[in-house]
């Protein structure tokens, strides 16, 4: 992530100018983000919250036993920083760009000389984290109660680019399916069963060292609605 003079997308496009006072909108930082750019880490101590003006994040972590654990993906209006701003913690999960983006950044310190005592700041912020609450409860309800062939589908919706699975990038390679069975919460072999099972059922088609969606309808069937984000 890179610190830009300004971004091909606006705080304007997301109504931010009607949340923020002037004061802090004159001292909001750009930044451009790369696809797999590490935006913070688990243990990192944030000076900035961010806002995700375009592209997609993945939010995840990992447990005792070294198991990766996908929460949640984002799209525009993600936030960074919101609970760490509040609570005066460290980052609790690791954010990784899933796509190339642009963010706006403000800091902890600006937020606190200048909206304060902003209620229309206030309130905005209170949305954001109930909604937060709301899609972590569903994440963690999609991982203990659904079976690994719905938690499958439901990530391979999730990585495509919008989010909908009509278009689907590079992360879904073939040589990355140990990290994948470590996130679904399966096995390498059971994984890999579930693959040839939506292969032959002509959901997805495995060539040349990756996956790609072949019919989405039946993809999402399997979802059965769920989506992690």
């Amino acid at each position: 992530m890179k610190e830009i003079k300004e971004s091909k997308v606006k705080i304007e496009d997301y109504g931010l100018e009607r949340v923020f006072t002037q004061a802090t909108i004159e001292r909001m930082k750009y930044f451009e983000v790369k696809k797999g750019d590490i935006l913070c880490v688990k243990g990192d101590s944030l000076e900035h919250m961010y806002f995700l003006l375009s592209g997609k994040i993945k939010i995840h972590t990992v447990s005792q036993e070294g198991k990766g654990l996908i929460l949640r993906f984002k799209t525009p209006m993600a936030i960074i920083g919101d609970v760490e701003y509040i609570q005066g913690t460290e980052v609790f999960h690791t954010v990784e760009a899933v796509t190339d983006g642009y963010m706006v950044g403000i800091s902890f310190q600006d937020l606190r000389m200048f909206e304060q005592e902003n209620t229309r700041f206030l309130h905005y912020l209170l949305e954001v984290i109930s909604h937060k609450f709301y899609t972590e409860s569903h994440a963690s309800t999609l991982n203990m109660l659904y079976p690994v062939d719905v938690r499958l589908a439901s990530y391979l919706l999730s990585i495509s680019e919008d989010g909908k699975g009509s278009m689907f990038h590079e992360e879904m390679r073939t040589s990355n399916l140990q990290e994948f069975a470590d996130v679904m919460g399966t096995s390498y072999r059971h994984l890999n069963r579930i693959l040839l099972n939506f292969h032959e059922q002509g959901i997805i088609e495995r060539k040349r060292g990756s996956i790609r969606i072949k019919d989405l309808d039946l993809l999402r069937e399997k979802a059965k609605g769920n989506i992690y984000e």
